[in-house]
């Protein structure tokens, strides 16, 4: 389990500064997204909704990041106290490709089967 606590640790810190990085570039997204609605009926609309998209993409990285540091932090301590986070997190990952996914998925592969894992050992 240590080995994954220090994988979503790496993660964590890669989805936080991806969130910092998606705040800095705003002004430049919002000038390429604006200009491809040129001849829209309604550009206001659709810039408010591209706003919103973008605000809930800023959002959703740093709560995968926040909750993956956090989560690998504590399950690379005690090794069961980060499970509840790391499942979280892992369910945030999966939107972003290829990193996101395969250690969102290993993450839920290993972690959700908890019941039987425990009627194995005993």
């Amino acid at each position: 389990m240590k080995s994954l606590g220090i994988c979503w640790i790496v993660y964590g810190i890669l989805r936080v500064c991806c969130g910092v990085a998606q705040i800095l570039f705003a002004p430049t997204a919002t000038v390429m997204f604006g200009a491809l609605l040129g001849r829209v009926p309604d550009p206001y609309l659709l810039m408010g909704l591209f706003h919103v998209a973008y605000v809930m993409a800023i959002l959703v990285s740093f709560a995968c990041g926040i909750l993956g540091i956090f989560g690998g932090l504590a399950i690379a301590g005690t090794g069961r106290g980060g499970r509840g986070l790391l499942i979280a997190a892992s369910l945030l990952a999966l939107s972003e490709l290829p990193l996101g996914i395969a250690l969102g998925v290993y993450t839920l592969i290993l972690l959700l089967p908890a019941h039987r894992a425990e009627a194995v050992r005993t």
